[in-house]
């Protein structure tokens, strides 16, 4: 597969998002912490532009009488129907046999560098 630089890494810093070309619907970009990960901007369940959800967390419980608030920033929402997907993996939330297609990501001399 080819690489190919697709933005500086001081054009996304930490807590953003960006979206730049590449596939038929385009990739996003998402740094967490200074890890930066790559998502195809197609949400498998009917083909939102997934990348323009919001970035939040989800819910977890131990019972059936509690829940918690988790994974703060980890999680894509599709902003049709509120999917969830897995940031660093693609893989749904509530479903993991679905999933976003992911791309590997590195940095190379400033920039970020995507695979596919």
């Amino acid at each position: 597969m080819a690489e190919r630089r697709v933005c500086r890494v001081e054009d996304l810093p930490p807590g953003e998002m960006k979206i730049v070309p590449g596939g038929r619907w385009g990739i996003g970009l998402f740094n967490r912490g200074g890890s930066v990960y790559a998502l195809n901007n197609y949400c498998p369940h009917a083909g939102a532009p997934v990348c323009r959800g919001p970035v939040t967390g989800t819910t977890a419980s131990e019972s059936s009488y509690d829940s918690r608030w988790v994974r703060e920033g980890d999680i894509l929402r599709c902003p049709w129907h509120g999917w969830e997907f897995d940031i660093s993996t693609g893989q749904s939330v509530a479903e993991p046999v679905r999933r976003v297609k992911t791309y590997p990501v590195k940095i190379v001399e400033g920039w970020i560098v995507i695979e596919g």
